[in-house]
C-alpha cells in the first residue's frame, strides 16, 4: 500500500539517510568495543531505534507503507531483547 506524503525536498531527506547512516556505524562500533556489557546492551537498543529511524525515513522516501511493520516488529523484539537481556544481568549478581 501506497500513500501521499508532504513534499520534502530532496536534500532533507538525503541527508536524513546520510546520518542516520553514520549514527548507526558508531553505534554498531560500540557494540562491538563496549567496555562494558551494559554499554553494549545500550548500544544495541540505540542501533534498534536507529534501524526503525531508518525503516520510517524509507516510508517517507518511498510512500511504501510496509516499512512501518518492519519499524514496530524491530520495536517489539528490541523491547523483549532488551528487557530479558537486563533480567539476565540483573539475576547473574544475585
Amino acid at each position: 500500500m501506497y500513500f501521499d506524503i508532504p513534499e520534502l525536498p530532496e536534500w532533507v531527506l538525503t541527508v536524513s539517510q546520510y546520518m542516520l547512516a553514520v549514527a548507526i556505524v558508531l553505534s554498531a562500533y560500540r557494540v562491538v568495543k563496549g567496555p562494558t556489557l551494559l554499554d553494549r546492551i545500550i548500544a544495541l537498543d540505540l542501533l534498534a531505534a536507529l534501524t526503525m529511524a531508518q525503516c520510517v525515513l524509507l516510508t517517507l522516501v518511498s510512500g511504501f507503507v510496509a516499512y512501518l511493520d518492519i519499524a514496530i516488529g524491530i520495536a517489539l523484539i528490541s523491547f523483549i531483547a532488551t528487557v530479558a537481556l537486563v533480567r539476565y544481568l540483573e539475576r547473574k549478581d544475585i
